[in-house]
């Protein structure tokens, strides 16, 4: 939890020394409203789909099923209160860093690999879970630089982990 609370506060420090003290915005206007309820219409696409995604993996692939047993043994039991906390902090944390502060600086492509390598695993059969976060960091820097606002990143990065931790938690794989 920590390392969330660390990425948030870089990005706030970080935006602050870049004359940009607002990272949750995309540059130094306002979106209009309809920029801001598109972000929230993209970040429920895209978490769902992205969530449909991993679902897909997880029924059709060996790595998958391997990283949601991982997962189970590292991080449960936790209590439904705990999934919900860990699933906002993760979310508003890494894209605060990844895309309000760190994406105007360097990129979409190396930001979104940069957050790749925060989801890189110990063994190289997590490679794959490696590259599909570096996809979703594309998809949710897509979203910030249409609407210029990370409404829809968050909710989209917290439906995948919400219900996936969800899932991790329900479904126990052998």
């Amino acid at each position: 939890m920590a390392v969330y609370l660390v990425l948030g506060a870089a990005a706030l420090v970080w935006g602050n020394l870049r004359g940009q003290p607002d990272v949750w915005r995309l540059g130094a206007h306002e979106p209009a409203l309809a920029m801001t309820f598109a972000s929230l219409v993209c970040g429920l696409a895209a978490g769902a789909l992205l969530v449909f995604l991993s679902r897909l993996a997880l029924y059709r692939f060996e790595w998958s099923r391997a990283l949601h047993r991982e997962l189970r043994d590292m991080l449960f039991p936790l209590t439904e209160v705990e999934i919900i906390v860990l699933a906002a902090a993760s979310s508003v944390g890494e894209e605060l860093f990844f895309r309000g502060a760190l994406m105007p600086a360097v990129g979409l492509v190396l930001s979104s690999a940069i957050f790749a390598l925060l989801h890189i695993g110990p063994k190289a059969r997590h490679l794959p879970w490696t590259a599909s976060s570096f996809g979703a960091g594309l998809l949710f820097g897509a979203i910030f630089l249409w609407t210029g606002d990370l409404t829809g990143p968050v909710l989209a990065h917290f439906l995948v982990n919400f219900l996936n931790l969800r899932h991790v938690a329900e479904v126990e794989l052998r």
